[in-house]
């Protein structure tokens, strides 16, 4: 079943080629999304095996399917509506792309072998390459090369990290096998200085995926001019697959003793990217850069959350949910926003409550759901992640977070309350909100709220027991 999951969107891609019917080809994506999403549940819920050598499912990476099929769902029957609008660029590409992309996607979360992790981690750069390039102007493609650029880079260090791991193998006198269990049980008995090496190599290639400072330069570009669809994509989905990346590289640590140095590394370059992300949002005038840098941000908390450990890595896991959510949400409302105007520079949208009263709502809501604002989703996994840290008595650390965070306020704040309230501007283009374009932005927000007021047990204790592999010792 879950090798279904992954070759069933491969297929439906192939077959998006030959049928020459415009929308039939659209609806695609929002029926194989749903079944990806069912099929999900149901392996999530134990329904079938999901134990092998090369692909299987564990308790961080049942997290990671679910939430990146919850937000390739909504993003898909957006989509719909969207590529309604932009029958002049056509789907013949968009559409095989975008499943072609979840399914390499899937492939990386359910892999169980390092380089099948890799192949797959490579394969969603090229996948969402042509995505990127989408609207086909001097700028998207400079943003597109920037992209493939610096994380095929990030990548090859990556695949120095993996040779490396295999040469602790060779080095502590074990059979390499870069076959995930295998290199957990035999972790205790891996060449630490190349165990160490390895893991270095795994951060930084797995890093830039996320867009850990200062690996992020490719994101302000390819965000400012990737569809708002496919920024939420990024931005929700493939940092979430690359972080998982980066967390077996912390399970191989802590399985060998050597975690708190994984910790110190993922500390440092969570409190790095929180603060670059912090400097740089401040007077953006630019909405789709604007919240490139808050994705820079969260991926810093993430970091900064599995780097204390404990309930702050709980918060992490929790925290990994509410960004792709509240992303998904910030980045559709934001496009439709981008549409009405002709403009994604803030400093030209006024009022756009008025202009599109669902969609400006929805992206006054989740900008305050991404700031951390109550009732949302991001305040209690980000107030869970200072009970953490604070918690742990990392009192300098917790005073660093709370100061940067409000800066990150400030910063978006003095820009989206501007653009979203007063009169509507007379340059509007005529656009309004449809319903294909507002209820998966809709849905993520309630989502998100929910998640804010209660959090059901079932996830709770899914949450838990991902954040329980991390701390794993010999």
């Amino acid at each position: 079943m879950l090798v279904f999951l992954i070759v069933f969107p491969l297929i439906i891609a192939l077959c998006s080629l030959v049928i020459p019917w415009y929308q039939v080809r659209s609806w695609l994506l929002p029926i194989v999304s749903a079944v990806h999403l069912l099929l999900s549940g149901m392996l999530v819920l134990g329904r079938f095996p999901v134990t092998g050598d090369w692909i299987g499912l564990d308790a961080l990476s049942q997290l990671v399917l679910v939430v990146t099929s919850v937000l390739f769902f909504g993003c898909a029957v957006y989509a719909v509506g969207y590529l309604d609008l932009r029958r002049d660029r056509g789907n013949q590409t968009m559409v095989p792309c975008l499943l072609i992309f979840l399914a390499v996607m899937t492939l990386a979360i359910a892999a169980r072998h390092l380089g099948l992790l890799w192949v797959a981690v490579e394969a969603t750069t090229i996948a969402s390459a042509p995505l990127i390039y989408f609207n086909r102007n001097r700028l998207s493609i400079e943003a597109t090369w920037k992209y493939l650029m610096i994380c095929s880079v990030g990548i090859a260090l990556a695949m120095l990290g993996i040779l490396f791991i295999a040469y602790a193998a060779l080095g502590g006198g074990t059979p390499v096998s870069l076959q995930f269990d295998t290199l957990l049980a035999q972790a205790p008995q891996l060449s630490k200085p190349w165990l160490h090496a390895g893991f270095v190599f795994l951060l930084v290639g797995f890093g830039t995926k996320m867009g850990l400072a200062p690996l992020h330069s490719w994101k302000p570009d390819a965000y400012g001019e990737a569809p708002g669809m496919i920024g939420a994509l990024l931005a929700g989905g493939l940092t979430s697959v690359a972080f998982l990346g980066v967390l077996r590289g912390v399970q191989l640590m802590a399985a060998a003793g050597d975690g708190g140095m994984a910790r110190q590394a993922l500390l440092g370059m969570g409190l790095l990217s929180l603060a670059l992300a912090a400097v740089f949002m401040v007077r953006q005038p630019d909405i789709k850069r604007l919240l490139a840098y808050s994705s820079v941000e969260h991926m810093g908390l993430l970091a900064i959350g599995v780097g204390i450990g404990g309930v702050a890595a709980f918060a992490a896991m929790l925290h990994l949910v509410n960004n792709a959510l509240t992303k998904g949400c910030l980045f559709l409302a934001a496009g439709n926003v981008q549409r009405a105007y002709t403009s994604k520079n803030l400093a030209e949208v006024r009022g756009a409550i008025g202009a599109l009263p669902v969609s400006g709502t929805l992206f006054l809501a989740a900008f305050l759901a991404i700031t951390g604002s109550p009732p949302f989703g991001p305040f209690l996994s980000e107030f869970t992640m200072l009970r953490g840290i604070f918690g742990g008595e990392h009192y300098v650390i917790g005073m660093l977070v709370l100061v940067l965070l409000a800066m990150v306020f400030i910063g978006m704040g003095a820009t989206v309350l501007t653009s979203t309230q007063g009169a509507p501007s007379a340059t509007t283009a005529g656009f309004r909100d449809r319903w294909l374009l507002c209820i998966s932005p809709l849905g993520f927000i309630l989502l998100v709220l929910i998640l804010g007021l209660y959090i059901p047990e079932p996830l709770r204790e899914a949450l838990q027991r991902a954040a329980d592999l991390l701390e794993v010792h010999p």
